[in-house]
């Protein structure tokens, strides 16, 4: 699909949309761009630490396998 029928199909949409909706279909497009103006990056050096902080809690074995997770959400 061109970009042009794209625009088009999200044109003739958007106006079939409650406020509301509108509203959260904008902060979708947002989000896929990354343009949260509340959210603050943080530092190369504070990564790094949170980086450290977490491979020592799976070194000493404060993890949960991949599996387990799967059979813990699988009873949601």
């Amino acid at each position: 699909m061109t970009t042009t029928a794209i625009k088009k199909q999200v044109d003739d949409y958007l106006p079939m949309l409650s406020p509301k909706q509108q509203a959260l279909v904008l902060e979708m497009i947002k989000s896929f761009l990354n343009v949260d103006t509340d959210s603050k990056r943080i530092s190369s050096k504070q990564y790094n630490k949170e980086l450290d902080e977490a491979v020592a809690r799976v070194e000493q074995g404060k993890s949960i396998s991949h599996n387990d997770v799967l059979k813990e959400t699988s009873k949601w």
